[in-house]
């Protein structure tokens, strides 16, 4: 299947949905990148990554989250 859409998300933007979501903007940010992981995963669109986004994954502390940012 061919892709039309490629998308590119930093570790800040893949962090998101982990974050606070008592804030209403980080609910709204959290939501809008859980939808646009959903669309990569059905193979909609395609998410594109780096080795930038592997390195800072890499070094993130939090053993549980670094795994849930490896999955997405």
């Amino acid at each position: 299947m061919a892709h039309n859409l490629k998308v590119y998300l930093d570790v800040c933007c893949l962090n998101r949905p982990f974050d606070d979501q008592t804030q209403p903007r980080i609910r709204l940010e959290s939501e809008a990148v859980t939808s646009i992981l959903i669309c990569c995963q059905s193979l909609k669109w395609e998410l594109i990554s780096s080795t930038v986004i592997e390195s800072e994954i890499e070094q993130t502390p939090l053993s549980t989250r670094k795994l849930q940012l490896q999955e997405s």
